[in-house]
């Protein structure tokens, strides 16, 4: 929509403007704010960028007045924020409950239904566990095409690599020297089954990538649960945003700190975001909502943040940390993303464009566009597909001569036959770790 080839453009609105989903994933990488802001800036128009949980950047160009800033200081029809507590899982494992369900959200769950209010459930990872460990050797089926463990889902009894899609059947005993298997994680498909035995007599919906279908739409699932008072509905991310349900009442985050400690200097931000979005689908009737955080960091300063909803503190302590490590907005980060079908040649490959970089370095020409060099890396996955991927990073200030640059190395790296089936791309503040 962005786009939309309108000639009296006055205004561009764009909600939830801190969502990674704004950025394209193919080329080119263009995030739809930023032609936002290119096209009002043609148009004289007007560019309103609407979140509960603003980017970092944007903040910033609010606070230091880039941007004009507008708050939001109640809640619509001035109704309460949900009450949110903070459970301790590491408690919950001393006191034996080893399930994903702590006491004190299972209680809240059983008096919600009581009062025939409604419950949404939110664990942002498909399947039943996150993978299948054999208690005596240790192996864990791996995915022959990705470097990562198979999931198993409980659903059709088959492990899944949920980069690739290969399957599976789940094998009774270890293929390597036949001791027993055991479950470790949990994913959402354990947890509905583990709703099902709490809580016999209550129907549960689930929304996630695996229920959904073209016959099976979220909105189809979204609708059962608002009109036949459902009272429950578990989902991945489907359900962490928009969703306004006047009978919602409690919230539950099975694990708080899923998307915390990844290798993503975003993985803060994201986390807040999606915590205190969740946290606000209850409570949004007339009736009081409260919100439940189960996490193993009660302590930590994002879960705090996010718990209380302080967006203010959240954003000093990030800015600040943004600001040491000089990321964006201080910085702008160009990924160079290096992938083949051999582990050698594609190191050898980023050596070889690290060098180029590095000769640019001292350039004259570039004087006036410094910049670093960072890497090469692996990437958080480092095989999909059978095709081993690394990454090049370079830090600097966003600008026509530094981009030509790029150009010019990614050019002459492409027109090496050394570097023959090898792709190189490059992504400029991208949202998604690699």
């Amino acid at each position: 929509a962005v786009f939309a080839p309108l000639s009296q453009l006055g205004i561009i609105i764009l909600d939830e403007e801190q969502e990674g989903s704004y950025k394209s994933e193919s080329a080119p990488r263009y995030h739809a704010r930023d032609i936002a802001k290119y096209r009002c800036s043609r148009h004289q128009a007007v560019l309103v960028l609407g979140s509960a949980t603003p980017s970092v950047e944007s903040m910033y160009f609010a606070k230091n007045h880039v941007y004009r800033l507008f708050q939001l200081t109640r809640r619509y029809q001035d109704r309460a924020l949900p009450q949110v507590r903070i459970t301790d899982m590491k408690e919950e494992l001393r006191g034996g409950n080893g399930g994903a369900i702590s006491r004190l959200l299972r209680e809240k769950i059983a008096e919600t239904i009581q009062r025939r209010e409604q419950v949404i459930l939110f664990l942002n990872r498909r399947g039943a566990n996150r993978m299948v460990l054999c208690t005596q050797c240790g192996e864990a089926p791996e995915c022959p095409r990705c470097s990562v463990k198979l999931t198993y889902h409980s659903a059709n009894g088959r492990l899944m690599c949920h980069y690739c899609g290969f399957t599976r059947p789940l094998p009774e005993r270890c293929p390597e020297c036949g001791g027993p298997l055991t479950f470790v994680g949990v994913g959402i498909q354990r947890v509905q089954e583990e709703l099902e035995e709490c809580f016999p007599d209550t129907q549960v919906l689930r929304m996630d990538a695996d229920s959904v279908s073209a016959s099976h739409t979220h909105e189809q699932i979204l609708t059962q649960f608002e009109r036949q008072n459902i009272p429950i509905l578990i989902g991945t991310q489907m359900v962490a945003k928009g969703l306004d349900f006047a009978n919602v009442t409690l919230v539950g985050v099975i694990d708080a700190d899923l998307s915390l400690f990844v290798d993503d200097f975003r993985a803060s931000e994201r986390t807040f975001s999606l915590l205190t979005q969740v946290v606000g689908r209850a409570g949004r009737g007339e009736r009081k909502g409260l919100a439940v955080l189960q996490t193993y960091s009660p302590k930590n300063d994002i879960i705090t943040c996010a718990a209380k909803q302080d967006y203010d503190s959240f954003y000093e302590q990030e800015i600040e940390q943004r600001r040491l490590r000089r990321f964006p907005p201080f910085r702008d980060l160009y990924v160079l993303h290096i992938t083949g079908p051999q582990e050698s040649g594609v190191l050898e490959s980023c050596i070889r464009l690290r060098g180029g970089f590095s000769a640019w370095q001292t350039s004259p020409s570039m004087a006036d566009a410094p910049f670093e060099v960072m890497g090469p890396a692996a990437a958080s996955v480092v095989k999909v597909m059978n095709r081993y991927r690394y990454t090049l990073t370079l830090s600097g200030k966003d600008c026509r001569k530094l981009r030509e640059m790029i150009g010019y190395v990614i050019a002459q790296a492409k027109g090496d036959k050394r570097n023959r089936g090898i792709s190189i791309t490059v992504d400029c503040n991208p949202m998604d770790s690699f």
